[in-house]
């Protein structure tokens, strides 16, 4: 029950249902503040309990000042979980492991168990081994159930044994796509009460629900699970970004060109830590399909949130995908009654201000790395002229030629390398593979695939493609991955289907597929020229993320764009090509075929949209979304409170986070003698640290499998294996594009180890860096991390965390972290610091080879929380480190060893 401080608490009556809720005008200030400002007052009215939420919180966050720097620490009460497999596996590993270790401690297991609901929707196991064939979503199903049997046994049991968590069986759909399309509520019921619906989610790309008006971020799987457990998120309430949509989009823009342009924007001006809110009349034109795919991006751009308010095009979009009537009027009449409703006209205050005239998007493509690299697409074929060249085997590491003038490599007339390779196809037929074939072609990822506007123009640029006799060329491996089955069910009732198939988009899944790294092999033909010649190929994706190393092995450069680019990039087959001008390719009489002549027009794709996705696809699509298809039924399903683990297991195994842990937390240490495990540059992912994708035979973690009788083509991948801690710990920092910089010249998993450095030449030898810790865990020496700016940025991988602490990794200092790895880090005992303002490790003459000390660190046994440490090194070095811990709540879990032990403690001592 609230403290109701403020008197806040009322009853909204909606038809003939009444509800208690908490009135936000009972607070002074409230009604000037942005929309996802209000929804956490909200919040901290309904939770105010005296203690964790005080009305000093209350009214701190009433009296908001948008120009000061955050620094009031409020508890943030999420009514809701989301996870994916990838991620919310290991979640539910550490919630069995922490039953028996409540049992071990004398406490009641039962304690252990989510307090509100957890959804887990199973989309990030799909590979798309088979593509280009009208059962290739047959057999990548059946595949998928072989590689993941005893995972998805493991997650049946878990949606019997504990109690508010449920799971969305595999081949259903993507979790962000899921979540808007049926999970999400808007506003939340429950024990009598409506309130806004908030979540965190284990995954990034939980932001899309932004776009529905529900305020809800990524968090890393540890702060998830305590989320569940009933531990409120401790957070700084945040600077509010305004960002102001005026006129509406030109015809040939699509949403994709859209978020790009805003990803670029946002970037460059910088939100990491910050909430992003858009406003103005612009908003009232951007439909849900484009305001999700907005909210999708905001990791890209880095902010925490990327909200929409709530208004009419809400409610239209919830009466589509089949909501109740009553669920719609609860919506229409809260948000109106608590003052969520959208005035187009109404100025917020915001700490900063942005402004985007709608009609001055052009069409875009982002890469070859990262999303917020904008390209305009009639630049795109020069721009990739310049960028291969840091692709290619004659450029060196820091982008310069590396080959005397009269080794140059051969170059075409448009200036770009060349290097043609030969390929023979296994129906006899030939052709020539060069840098800059685009290899993979994949309509993916939850940015997009729910957005029926750019899907249906992909369809439609596939239907005139046919008829005018082109197709895709034929090194380009095509995949079509929707995120729920109405995007099928529209294709198929418009009569689209066949002409997707027709040019190689075949249906290969529902899940993440490309986006996640699970793009599969290259047919062998290309694989083997690729390697053999190290050809720079691309791939092009309607995904998020196009990080190094991330799409597929094979795939140096990696390229964002919408799903009707997609479509005709399959059809020019390479980078090279200017699609806004060079033919695509010639049609039945040999006359060329450009971009423009397979276009739709917006009333093309307006006229599909609004004749064939009704109400009732939706209802038949989610009618029993929980159930499954027979195979899941078919599961046995373990049974007991507590978990029967498998010693045999190679995907899941009981963590060791809990070995040894007493009811009194140790104190905390500085650190002595640490040597530097890594040094790395700029912009190093989550996926760098703790890669999604394929495992290689010849790394620890492939050595590993092989060891335990598991043969390479059942290996899978790093994200699916993500229940088995033996496995992560081997691939953490495995990224094959991973470039440590005390190991110049290698790209991997390496470092050196200086605990056998009279093996090696120069101080010490390369080594994998999983081997390198065990050494130094062995000898009892701590290891750092030095790594420069945005440092785990990305997905909000819980493993990226984990895969540090357990190599033995005491600290990272970095020249500045995105939100989410900062607060893993802390959840997991690292230590997060950075370096001095202007100052960076090369900067300080840090090389890697030296030994570090932390002092300063003790502090925090006193209960505070030190601003700076000293940070000294055996080479002289000495510099005052700035410590992350941002908040008085991640300074208990840092106490604790970790937020999974901070809330162990806490449970069992109520």
């Amino acid at each position: 029950m609230s403290a109701n401080s403020f008197d806040a608490r009322s009853t909204l009556q909606v038809g003939d249902e009444s509800y208690e809720i908490f009135r936000l005008d009972k607070v002074e200030g409230s009604a000037r503040l942005p929309y996802s400002l209000k929804v956490l007052l909200e919040n901290l009215l309904r939770t105010e309990d005296g203690a964790n939420i005080t009305a000093d919180h209350i009214r701190a966050l009433g009296g908001w000042d948008s120009q000061a720097q955050p620094s009031q620490e409020i508890q943030f009460t999420p009514a809701r979980v989301i996870m994916q497999d990838f991620t919310g596996v290991p979640c539910v590993v550490d919630l069995a492991t922490m039953r028996e270790a409540v049992k071990e401690l004398g406490g009641d297991a039962a304690k252990i168990n989510p307090l509100a609901p957890a959804e887990l929707v199973i989309d990030h196991s799909v590979i798309a081994d088979k593509f280009g064939t009208n059962d290739a979503f047959k057999q990548n199903v059946d595949l998928e159930y072989g590689r993941n049997k005893e995972r998805y046994q493991f997650l049946r049991w878990g949606q019997t044994a504990f109690d508010e968590f449920k799971v969305v069986p595999p081949g259903t759909g993507i979790v962000h796509q899921v979540n808007i399309e049926h999970l999400a509520r808007v506003v939340m019921t429950r024990d009598g009460k409506a309130y806004p619906d908030t979540l965190v989610g284990t995954d990034s790309h939980t932001t899309m629900v932004n776009g529905l008006g529900v305020l809800g971020w990524g968090v890393g799987g540890i702060e998830a699970e305590a989320a569940m457990l009933g531990q409120p998120v401790s957070m700084l309430i945040p600077r509010v970004v305004g960002f102001k949509l005026t006129g509406e989009l030109t015809p040939g823009t699509t949403a994709t060109d859209l978020v790009l342009t805003i990803t670029e924007m946002l970037r460059k001006h910088g939100v990491v830590g910050k909430f992003v809110e858009f406003y103005g009349e612009g908003v009232a034109a951007t439909s849900l399909a484009n305001r999700a795919t907005i909210g999708n991006m905001s990791p890209e751009f880095g902010s925490t949130a990327a909200i929409f308010p709530i208004d009419g095009e809400t409610l239209n979009y919830m009466r589509l995908t089949g909501r109740s009537d009553q669920q719609v009027a609860l919506v229409e009449a809260y948000a109106k009654e608590q003052g969520l409703w959208l005035d187009p006209k109404a100025e917020p205050d915001f700490s900063e201000k942005l402004e985007l005239d709608l009609a001055t998007v052009v069409p875009s493509i982002a890469g070859p790395k990262r999303p917020q690299d904008r390209i305009v697409l009639a630049n795109a074929a020069q721009q990739f002229k310049q960028d291969v060249r840091n692709y290619v085997d004659s450029v060196d590491e820091a982008g310069q030629e590396s080959f005397p003038a009269s080794d140059a490599p051969a170059v075409t007339p448009n200036g770009a390398p060349s290097n043609p390779v030969p390929v023979t196809a296994p129906d006899g037929t030939t052709y020539e593979l060069d840098h800059g074939a685009v290899t993979v072609a994949a309509i993916t990822s939850c940015t997009n695939t729910s957005n029926p506007y750019v899907m249906v123009a992909a369809a439609l640029v596939a239907k005139k493609a046919v008829e005018k006799g082109l197709t895709r060329k034929p090194w380009v491996k095509t995949t079509l991955a929707p995120g729920s089955k109405v995007v099928t069910d529209y294709f198929e009732k418009a009569g689209l289907t066949p002409y997707l198939d027709k040019v190689g988009f075949n249906l290969v899944g529902y899940g993440c597929t490309t986006c996640i790294g699970n793009s599969g092999p290259l047919p062998d033909e290309v694989s083997k020229a690729v390697n053999d010649h190290d050809l720079a190929v691309t791939s092009v994706l309607s995904g998020n993320r196009n990080f190094e190393g991330r799409i597929n092995p094979d795939v140096k450069m990696n390229y964002l764009a919408s799903p009707p680019l997609v479509v005709a990039y399959a059809l020019a087959g390479s980078m090279k090509v200017d699609i806004t001008k060079d033919a695509l390719g010639a049609d039945q009489d040999g006359n060329p075929v450009y971009l423009k002549d397979i276009w739709p027009t917006e009333a093309e794709v307006n006229d599909v949209v609004a004749n064939t996705i009704g109400e009732d696809m939706f209802s038949k699509s989610y009618s029993d979304v929980f159930a499954g298809d027979a195979q899941w039924q078919a599961l046995p399903i373990p049974t007991g409170d507590t978990f029967e683990w498998d010693g045999e297991s190679t995907y899941v195994r009981k963590p060791p986070y809990f070995e040894g842990m007493r009811m009194e937390p140790a104190p905390v240490e500085d650190i002595a003698g640490a040597r530097v495990l890594a040094k790395l540059g700029d912009s190093v992912t989550t996926d760098h640290i703790s890669p999604a994708g394929a495992i290689k035979a010849d790394t620890p973690a492939g050595k590993y499998l092989t060891e335990h009788g598991v043969e390479r083509r059942d290996f899978n991948s790093y994200g699916s294996r993500r229940g088995n801690h033996e496995i992560m710990i081997r691939g953490t920092f495995a990224n094959i594009r991973l470039r440590n910089q005390i190991a110049p010249g290698t790209e991997g998993g390496y470092t050196r180890d200086f605990t056998r450095a009279a093996e090696g030449d120069g101080g010490a030898p390369v080594s994998f860096i999983y081997d390198a810790s065990r050494n130094y865990i062995e000898q009892g020496t701590p290891l750092v991390v030095l790594a420069g700016k945005e440092y785990g940025s990305g997905s909000s991988r819980d493993w990226a965390a984990k895969g540090t602490a357990l190599l033995g990794v005491k600290a990272v200092i970095a020249e500045s972290y995105e939100r989410i790895h900062r607060s893993n880090l802390i959840g997991m005992g690292v230590l997060p610091l950075q370096f001095p303002e202007g100052q960076t490790a090369d900067s300080l003459g840090l090389t890697g080879e030296e030994a570090f000390s932390v002092s300063g660190v003790t502090e925090l046994n006193e209960g505070t929380t030190p601003r700076t440490v000293k940070v000294t090194t055996d080479t002289g070095v000495e510099f005052d480190a700035v410590v992350r811990i941002d908040t008085p709540g991640e300074a208990d879990y840092y106490r604790n060893g970790g937020i999974l032990q901070y809330v162990l403690r806490s449970l069992i001592r109520k």
